[in-house]
């Protein structure tokens, strides 16, 4: 039996899986993550805490099931994307904490950006939008922030990096990264696949602080033997985690699409070997590369999806656990026209309307706690739609059904429901780790476990599969609501903070 050892390094925690060849979870261990919140808007991690993490799970995933670590193939590496790290890469020491990819603290550097005409340029080249979400003013504020820097410049120390690239250089020695993530760091040039000067320039980042940036499916170095009991193991794939999960859904033909619902939601959908650029608030991305195919990606996010639950058990206290939302949904027998607009912190795609404040419609005396827990639920089911009528729009493509993973997905009314809005088969794989297997499916590729992805594609993986039950009236009125409600939110703008006008 083949083994193949993915480290999954996400915000909250770092998880190391072992798959066989079967793509079968044999062991799991999982450590949590310290966020840490210098100011406000301010997220950093501590990229030590990271990396022993990485180590820790490491070994518990292997003593868990007694396996050798000589049984390893091969390892496979997803992550956070966009988190920055900037290291010594003679002492391999962190310079600094890891500002994360949350983290609004280049907001300022954001808007002079703007203000001096530079997004179209920057969303031609990199598929994206200006905004502190991405790496390059992250690295950009790391460069006047960093004690001596000039003198780890001038000695070629100095190291930026995605947490792909932070791992790989402890582990191996090379400062690598794929494409996929150096595809969110807004300093990469998605058509020529390569760091773009003009870029670097305009944000002051030396060319050879940067990660060499390869396929997704490539060795990308060898484990040192004092890291990994002695032995060289060859890191063979990696890809930023959204990413690995379309992989891990083996969602390979233009058009395939999936979703994962987590705190907030991503979706991606397969645009095949060009570019497209949206007109509706949504990303192009580079989805993976193998060999010297490149693929592309749609994103759509929306921000507030499984928090919006988290609320009601934690803010409003209307629940215990969230698995009570399921229970409270079913037992009604229509959202008796209650919306919920989980505008916590504005609207993502396709609105982008960040003075958006979340809002709840419809209220009437008869309304209780399981009217807010199915319009909380409702609620991730229409942003999901959302963005799916954005890639349809900018796509041209209609598609028959969709992936879904992420912890919501245990939820069989929010999966019935998004059936029923989006008017699409809802495929949910039985076993959870969509993008953990990803990086597995991506790194057997890599040394032959798999042969190509049709290979890839016959592995059998039981799955779920939930079709829309309702009529097409039904689900007009009920998206008629909810535009209704949104449109009702956004016209709400309060000229006054703190009771005080600005």
């Amino acid at each position: 039996m083949k083994y193949i050892l993915v480290i999954d390094q996400g915000t909250t925690s770092t998880r190391t899986i072992i798959f066989n060849e079967r793509a079968e979870v044999i062991s799991l261990a999982q450590k949590e993550i310290e966020q840490l919140y210098p100011k406000p808007g301010w997220v950093y991690q501590d990229a030590n805490e990271i990396w022993l993490s990485v180590l820790t799970t490491i070994t518990e995933a292997l003593y868990k099931k007694n396996i050798d670590p000589k049984e390893i193939d091969v390892i496979g590496i997803t992550n956070q994307r966009e988190t920055v790290v900037a290291w010594d890469k003679k002492t391999e020491k962190p310079l600094h904490e890891a500002i994360v990819w949350q983290s609004r603290q280049t907001q300022e550097h954001c808007d002079e950006l703007k203000a001096s005409g530079h997004e179209t340029t920057i969303k031609e080249k990199t598929g994206l939008v200006i905004d502190p979400y991405f790496s390059a003013t992250k690295i950009s504020w790391l460069m006047s922030h960093i004690n001596n820097i000039e003198t780890f410049i001038q000695e070629k120390r100095l190291a930026f990096g995605t947490m792909d690239s932070f791992i790989m250089y402890k582990l191996t020695g090379q400062h690598v990264t794929d494409v996929s993530n150096a595809s969110r760091t807004m300093l990469f040039n998605i058509h020529e696949l390569k760091w773009d000067l003009s870029l670097l320039e305009l944000f002051q980042i030396p060319t050879e602080t940067l990660p060499e940036v390869k396929p997704s499916s490539s060795i990308f170095g060898y484990t040192k033997k004092h890291h990994f009991f002695g032995l060289e193991i060859p890191i063979g794939g990696v890809l930023g985690d959204q990413q690995a999960a379309l992989f891990g859904h083996r969602a390979f033909s233009k058009g395939d699409i999936k979703n994962t619902y987590g705190t907030g939601c991503f979706m991606l959908m397969n645009t095949g070997s060009q570019v497209t650029y949206s007109q509706s608030g949504l990303l192009s991305t580079i989805a993976w590369q193998i060999g010297k195919q490149t693929t592309y990606a749609l994103e759509g996010s929306v921000f507030i999806a499984g928090s919006a639950i988290q609320w009601l058990r934690d803010g409003l206290h209307t629940i215990k656990e969230a698995k009570e939302t399921d229970q409270h949904a079913k037992s009604l027998e229509s959202n008796e026209d209650v919306y919920f607009v989980p505008a916590f912190v504005g609207l993502g795609t396709p609105y982008w309307d960040s003075e958006a404040r979340g809002a709840i419609f419809g209220l009437t005396r008869g309304t209780n706690e399981k009217h807010l827990s199915r319009a909380a639920l409702e609620s991730i089911a229409y942003q999901s739609y959302d963005v799916i009528e954005a890639m349809k729009k900018d796509s041209g493509i209609h598609m028959q059904s969709i992936f879904v993973d992420g912890g919501a997905t245990s939820n069989t009314f929010l999966m019935q429901f998004q059936a029923d809005i989006l008017g699409l088969n809802v495929v949910k794989p039985d076993q959870q780790e969509s993008t953990a297997r990803g990086a597995a499916f991506m790194a057997g590729l890599t040394i032959g476990i798999y042969k190509d992805l049709q290979e890839i594609q016959d592995v059998e993986l039981p799955k779920t599969s939930f079709q829309p039950m309702m009529t097409h009236a039904q689900r007009q009125y009920y998206i008629k609501g909810w535009e209704e409600a949104v449109q009702a939110t956004r016209q709400y703008k309060r000229p006054y903070k703190n009771g005080l006008k600005e």
